[in-house]
């Protein structure tokens, strides 16, 4: 039985910052927010299933199709963050730790591939590419974004 879907309108305002943690994951509340989004029909130029949500996902061995039925069924937040742990490959609390660190501290400029990419997206922002995490881009992105809009 499928739920009506309620979440964040994201035409109007931003997903959770990915930092935000849920089950004690990093990104699952943004991911969250855009998966009710795209049911709900107002994900705006967000992208659920995206490389961010499969940090997530591949670190977990689950998959998007798979998240966003559970979702559809109406899952809260934390019933979510339960069906992330038990699917999957298991992971300790001290994995799950240290993973949200390491996505935490994620910066693209040191991926040389991605470097001069990640210089061009944070240069409109006013932003130092060498000392500026992913999440923090993001946030900033959000934040200037709804500025505009608004």
């Amino acid at each position: 039985m499928e739920h009506n879907i309620k979440g964040k309108d994201l035409t109007k305002e931003p997903p959770r910052s990915p930092k935000t943690r849920v089950g004690g994951y990093v990104i699952l509340g943004r991911t969250l927010d855009k998966c009710r989004a795209l049911l709900g029909g107002n994900i705006g130029e967000y992208h659920f299933d995206c490389p961010l949500d499969n940090m997530l996902f591949g670190w977990k061995g689950i998959t998007g199709d798979d998240f966003k039925a559970a979702v559809a069924k109406g899952a809260s937040d934390d019933e979510m963050a339960k069906w992330v742990d038990a699917r999957g490959t298991q992971k300790t609390a001290e994995q799950k730790e240290a993973w949200c660190k390491e996505k935490l501290a994620f910066n693209f400029n040191d991926v040389p591939e991605k470097r001069e990419w990640y210089a061009e997206q944070l240069k409109p922002l006013g932003l130092e590419p060498a000392t500026t995490p992913l999440f923090d881009w993001l946030e900033k992105d959000d934040e200037v974004s709804y500025q505009v809009a608004v």
